[in-house]
């Protein structure tokens, strides 16, 4: 007789009392992450600007019998930011799992880069995750259990064209990771990245509007195909979970193998 993994599975990989918080959860990655958490049993908070992608978003993980909520917020401004941050423990309480999947990029060459460009990409790529990490991360070192889950990128290791500040706070953030870890791994907070490879979502709208690029980009993997957003799914689940239980300050690249070649 075939034993049920269910109790297995729930036991490693399930959420349920737990509470995610999700920047940029209304669309791409982080839609997709936070619609894994929840219906892992998590209950999700997601942040994001736009209220009509937040309502749809929360509409659909409600229909399915999960529990979602949502505050409106851009997390390039600071005072908005740590409003947003006590508002969302207002349904919940104090998040269990902080995903940080909000992110610009502005995308001019290097010698058009404004000043205002290089700030409003750390704003929102590094500042953000930095402050939220300040407002949550202790608390969950009180309670001797967390997850803090940052978004960084190809280009957090390589330069790409006409993405210099984007770059450099998608290196800085893995530098975060690490630095976070250190500050609360003891005390049961695991601090982790996931490093996107060419995925197709809002913020590479623009991108994928060439086709040559996108093949390109295609066969520099291994698998022979740019991401999407639910291959997300499953590694931010793990990172989540009691699984990753033993793993902190690491960037895990989820990118069909681009990073190895």
């Amino acid at each position: 007789m075939r034993t049920d993994p269910t109790p297995h599975l729930t036991t490693h990989f399930g959420l349920t009392d737990r509470t995610a918080l999700i920047t940029g959860g209304s669309s791409g990655i982080g839609k997709a992450i936070a619609t894994a958490l929840a219906r892992a049993g998590a209950r999700v908070v997601l942040m994001a600007r736009g209220a009509d992608a937040l309502k749809e978003t929360v509409g659909a993980l409600r229909e399915e019998g999960l529990e979602a909520s949502s505050v409106i917020a851009d997390v390039g401004d600071r005072d908005a930011l740590r409003a947003a941050a006590e508002e969302a423990v207002r349904p919940y309480g104090e998040p269990d799992i902080l995903v940080t999947s909000a992110g610009i990029n502005l995308r001019p060459p290097l010698d058009d880069l404004t000043t205002a460009d290089w700030d409003t990409t750390m704003a929102v790529n590094l500042d953000a995750p930095f402050l939220l990490g300040q407002r949550f991360g202790p608390k969950m070192a009180e309670r001797g259990w967390g997850r803090i889950i940052h978004l960084a990128s190809q280009q957090s290791l390589r330069a790409f064209g006409n993405s210099g500040a984007y770059g450099v706070s998608k290196a800085a953030i893995c530098a975060l990771t690490r630095s976070q870890a250190e500050a609360w791994s003891r005390n049961g907070v695991c601090v982790n990245a996931l490093g996107p490879g060419f995925v197709e979502t809002p913020l590479t709208e623009a991108v994928f509007t060439d086709p040559a690029r996108v093949e390109a980009m295609a066969n520099r993997t291994m698998m022979g195909r740019n991401g999407t957003p639910e291959d997300f799914a499953g590694p931010a689940l793990f990172l989540a979970s009691d699984a990753a239980r033993y793993m902190t300050g690491q960037t895990l690249f989820v990118d069909g193998g681009f990073s190895a070649t």
